[in-house]
């Protein structure tokens, strides 16, 4: 285990007034991203998106780590410099999406497991040799009548856990995702229980598996209703509920927590993360690992069109500050200063 180098991994993931951009997306996600703006998903397509985001002038300031893609941490920029390198000269720490994908859980209707764990160990050594500092794993969990059940957290535990073992052995600072999904009706109380019973699970078996906290990051959603719940939650009821839970559930040997988006809009995912900010000092670094909700509005200001690059890079740098100002609990609306549209004219 190459500790030192993990610890200087670990504290640069968590400057203050940084996180992490989540430009993971498996083919398929692409796809549906890429639909929107009605562009054909090829691999050209994808690479030249992320290559927009990659080149944002001044992102360093506001993101501290980029998770890649197999196919984009294998890729380059126009000029021919390899992504990884085209994130670390801005002082952005490459990492790597190691799991690959979910697939039905045999025996439990509506609840899946996630894969990957064979062969692992070998891959690591060419995503090192690529660049990749840290890693990232997500099981995902669905709130029903009958779900998620004891057995799919546990399952998905013992496959968090032993992916971040073997992550640590390689030298690799394991970033776990536990994400319970906002699809369903479920109320805040329910989410919030529900999560911190996956939480209970998965902290048991990176115990079990002897993963040393201190050299890992988590991962999680935040307390929300589901999407088509009867009522919504305040921002300050989410933070409440998301501070409550995870002063429940996560040791304070963790360094940090960096949240996911989800289902979020982009300015309500930042709402959310200013006000569980603000709640007052908490164990843990709170921050962001955020995909859709600091990537759409780029997107859909870029269309494919590379006159439109660098409107885009704005909109997206945009979104980085206003999420660095949450991270600290000093976002206001003031900062948004009108439509995307108009930031990015």
């Amino acid at each position: 285990m190459v500790t030192a180098e993990m610890e200087t991994t670990v504290k640069a993931l968590l400057a203050p007034g940084k996180g992490l951009l989540a430009a993971d997306e498996s083919f398929a996600t692409m796809e549906k991203r890429l639909t929107l703006i009605q562009l054909p998903a090829t691999e050209e397509t994808r690479r030249a998106y992320r290559e927009m985001l990659f080149t944002t002038p001044g992102l360093g300031a506001f993101i501290s780590g980029v998770i890649l893609f197999d196919e984009t941490i294998r890729q380059h920029d126009a000029s021919g410099t390899p992504f990884p390198q085209v994130l670390a000269r801005q002082g952005i720490i490459p990492g790597i999406k190691t799991d690959q994908g979910t697939i039905p859980l045999t025996n439990f209707s509506g609840e899946q497991i996630t894969e990957g764990l064979d062969g692992l160990a070998q891959r690591y050594e060419a995503y090192h040799a690529l660049g990749a500092r840290f890693c990232k794993w997500r099981a995902v969990f669905t709130i029903a009548d009958h779900t998620p059940s004891h057995t799919a957290m546990l399952a998905n535990a013992e496959t968090l856990a032993c992916y971040a073992a073997i992550s640590q052995q390689a030298g690799l600072v394991p970033i776990v995702e536990p994400e319970v999904l906002m699809t369903g009706d479920h109320t805040l109380e329910r989410c919030e229980e529900t999560t911190e019973e996956v939480l209970h699970a998965v902290f048991a078996a990176l115990f079990a598996h002897q993963v040393v906290c201190e050299l890992l990051l988590l991962k999680p959603n935040m307390i929300l209703p589901g999407e088509h719940a009867a009522a919504p939650a305040s921002p300050e009821a989410v933070a409440a509920a998301t501070i409550r839970c995870l002063r429940r559930a996560v040791p304070a040997a963790v360094p940090g927590i960096v949240f996911l988006s989800g289902g979020q809009e982009a300015i309500e995912a930042t709402r959310h993360l200013n006000a569980i900010n603000q709640v007052g000092q908490q164990p843990w670094v709170l921050s962001y690992s955020f995909s859709r909700a600091l990537e759409l509005p780029a997107l859909k200001t870029w269309k494919g069109d590379a006159s439109r690059v660098a409107a885009a890079q704005r909109v997206l740098l945009h979104r980085a500050q206003c999420n660095s100002a949450a991270s600290r609990g000093q976002y206001s609306e003031a900062l948004e200063g009108g439509s995307e549209q108009q930031r990015a004219a």
